[in-house]
């Protein structure tokens, strides 16, 4: 369900993706059932998807990419995420990560790691959170003391995803007092400089990895900033438009799953003489989630547009997130409820959908910093 002006080169590629997810991917998700999914299986997975444009989508051709636009990968994730919101995830931060390393690494390391990016075979994960520090970057406690040509990094993390699956992190610490300039990207090596990550459990989303990351006094040369000292707070609010995209696409492809398995159990269900599409009731609720989840994907592609044109979408892309999140919840909401009893039980994909559903308002900037974000864009006054 719901419709978007393709190439003829973009639905080849949505095709193709689509005939390998139905073929492949959900059949091994069925079988595996609804539990982690361990490193190997979702590294193969990964580099399945790489065929077919995830991850090296965005990349430019010279850091061995496919140079497309951001709108054609949106398209190809919001397909994945369809399938699978658990195997989209770790998609959205290698995707991310390789942005950020195309675009602010230094050389050494955009050679030892991109590639691997890119190919699916390494898992990256971006350090931003900690335990008392969520919505507000600019309170990072996580310490880089100097020590010569090193850093000597402590600090706890929160709610990193790809935490368990990474090879390495882009740190996000804090090399001064400074409270606009005082923080730092600088990136561990797992193996190099060993970081503990334990899984977190949550409502939803548990066959990837989310996590608790702990550093304690770990030695990083300085040859391994992330762009200039002192500038992630900046290189922050970047990574944010581009992470609030994926998210707002990850909220859209369950809405439209859940749009999907709706319309097919009204046309099956038969309730006083005939299929429940022949309510009245039912059919406004999937006229509404049908206009909720087009006019999601809208604002997603016009502020994927801003990026392809190298313009700051601050407010366009909190707008998508916001909308799709919000609308997600609401949209499966109305699936179960369509359902009725059969929706709350395992057997009916809408329940897991409601609960992966409610998680997405949450990560990359609750509903209510997106809120503050296009308000400050509005009024040039800021509310936080």
């Amino acid at each position: 369900m719901g419709f978007v002006f393709k190439t003829e080169e973009q639905q080849m590629a949505v095709d193709g993706l689509r005939r390998f997810l139905d073929a492949e991917l959900e059949p091994a998700l069925k079988k595996h059932g609804e539990r982690f999914i361990p490193r190997e299986m979702m590294a193969g997975f990964m580099q399945e998807l790489v065929k077919y444009g995830l991850i090296c989508a965005p990349a430019s051709e010279a850091d061995g990419g496919m140079g497309l636009d951001w709108i054609t990968h949106l398209m190809l994730f919001e397909e994945l995420v369809y399938s699978s919101a658990d195997v989209a995830s770790p998609v959205i931060i290698n995707t991310v990560t390789a942005d950020v390393l195309a675009k602010l690494a230094p050389e050494h390391l955009k050679q030892r790691y991109l590639p691997g990016l890119l190919r699916g075979e390494l898992f990256a994960c971006a350090g931003i959170s900690e335990p008392d520090v969520g919505s507000n970057v600019a309170e990072v406690k996580t310490r880089a003391r100097r020590d010569g040509d090193h850093y000597v990094i402590s600090g706890e993390k929160v709610w990193i995803s790809n935490g368990e699956y990474s090879d390495f992190m882009i740190c996000t610490c804090r090399t001064s007092d400074d409270p606009k300039r005082g923080l730092t990207h600088i990136l561990l090596d797992r193996k190099e400089h060993p970081y503990e990550a334990r899984g977190i459990e949550k409502i939803a989303l548990n066959g990837q990895s989310t996590s608790q990351i702990f550093i304690d006094n770990v030695r990083v040369p300085v040859t391994n900033v992330i762009g200039v000292e002192g500038e992630a707070l900046r290189n922050t609010l970047t990574l944010f438009e581009r992470a609030r995209l994926h998210v707002g696409t990850q909220s859209l492809g369950v809405a439209r799953r859940a749009l999907d398995e709706s319309v097919r159990y009204s046309r099956e269900r038969r309730q006083h003489g005939k299929p429940i599409a022949g309510h009245q009731l039912i059919s406004a609720k999937l006229a509404d989630m049908a206009t909720q989840v087009d006019a999601a994907r809208l604002l997603i592609h016009r502020a994927a547009q801003m990026l392809d044109a190298d313009m700051r979408a601050d407010m366009e892309c909190a707008m998508a997130k916001l909308y799709a999140t919000e609308v997600a919840v609401g949209i499966c909401r109305q699936a179960v409820q369509i359902h009725g009893g059969n929706g709350v039980t395992k057997e009916f994909p809408v329940e897991r959908l409601a609960r992966e559903a409610i998680v997405n308002p949450i990560p990359d900037g609750t509903s209510e910093i997106q809120q503050l974000i296009i308000g400050r864009a509005l009024t040039g006054v800021s509310a936080f």
